[in-house]
């Protein structure tokens, strides 16, 4: 239990919050709702953003044991809230 006070596990938590934020920033940037908008549809005609759109789905398979992860570090670190 002492790793999780230790300054490894900060770090880790940390880590972890940033590429949630980018995470979720890039699913927000591959969403299909963009691509009807005015940006997405300029965005479309881009061969780039065509193989980064297709990989939508592979984005959450990362982000969901992230934010997993990223809590029971939170918890374990500061403690249950209340």
């Amino acid at each position: 239990m002492d790793f999780f006070q230790s300054l490894t596990a900060a770090r880790v938590i940390f880590i972890l919050g940033i590429l949630n934020f980018v995470l979720i920033f890039l699913i927000l940037l591959s969403c299909r709702c963009v691509s009807g908008s005015r940006i997405g549809s300029r965005l479309m005609t881009r061969r780039f953003y065509k193989r980064f759109f297709a990989k939508h789905c592979y984005l959450w398979y990362i982000l969901c044991p992230s934010v997993v992860v990223h809590a029971f570090f939170a918890i374990m670190f500061m403690g249950w809230p209340g």
